[in-house]
């Protein structure tokens, strides 16, 4: 599962064009280099939803995360142990019965954390789910972008962004996981996903139900009456 963050601070241009639209660009690599995982997608602010329970269908994947924007979750803030509460409880009730074969990638700037994300963590390593952490943004931070304008707080100060790498560390080592701070040329995923690689894989099948209802007699019915009514005429004009 992964978890992206949508709050304001992600439009900061920390990177090109900015924090988000990065994270989605590694993200939508990420998906075209999957060969049979399954992945879903989290989006989360002061709130967490699952924007695309877990599958294996890439195109709803990149659909999915093509339409997310700051706008995704209304309730602005950094929920980061709601987002990992949220992953847990996305996996599939047959996924759940194997250990070390779940894994949740958070990536976000970490700023202004809003409960417990080291508590969430160590409650998801306890169920046999790592947790990693990918930070976005830099230490000395930007301002963000918004409207036209500069984000500015209720002073009239321009608002800067930084990455918080403190909590996001302390998260990822609850987990069982690593941190990485995203870079412009290698964002982070791919470290990570060599190291999820190695985990033990959970075998899955897949049932399709298909359920038919027979219209056919309907037709056949009209038809068996015209074919009645035709012998019945000819039979009259014969004699």
């Amino acid at each position: 599962m992964i978890a992206l963050d949508v709050s304001n601070s992600m439009l900061a241009e920390d990177y090109s064009p900015n924090r988000l639209e990065r994270a989605k660009l590694a993200i939508s690599r990420l998906v075209d280099k999957l060969h049979g995982d399954r992945i879903g997608l989290i989006v989360f602010a002061g709130q967490s939803f699952v924007q695309l329970p877990i599958t294996t269908d890439y195109v709803s994947a990149k659909i999915f995360l093509n339409s997310i924007n700051t706008e995704s979750v209304p309730v602005q803030g950094t929920a980061l142990g709601d987002a990992i509460y949220t992953a847990m409880r996305s996996f599939s009730g047959e996924g759940q019965m194997g250990e070390g074969n779940k894994a949740i990638i958070l990536i976000t700037d970490g700023e202004n954390h809003e409960d417990d994300p080291v508590t969430a963590a160590t409650a998801a390593a306890q169920e046999g789910i790592r947790v990693f952490c990918i930070g976005v943004g830099s230490p000395e931070g930007k301002p963000i972008p918004m409207d036209g304008d500069l984000l500015k707080d209720k002073d009239g100060n321009i608002v800067v962004t930084r990455l918080d790498e403190s909590v996001l560390q302390e998260v990822a080592q609850a987990g069982n996981g690593v941190y990485v701070r995203a870079g412009n040329s290698e964002f982070g995923l791919n470290p990570i996903i060599e190291d999820i690689r190695r985990m033990e894989d959970e075998k899955y099948s897949s049932i399709v139900f298909e359920e038919y209802d027979e219209q056919f007699m309907y037709f056949l019915g009209i038809a068996l009456f015209f074919f009645v009514i035709e012998m019945l005429v000819g039979d009259r004009r014969s004699k």
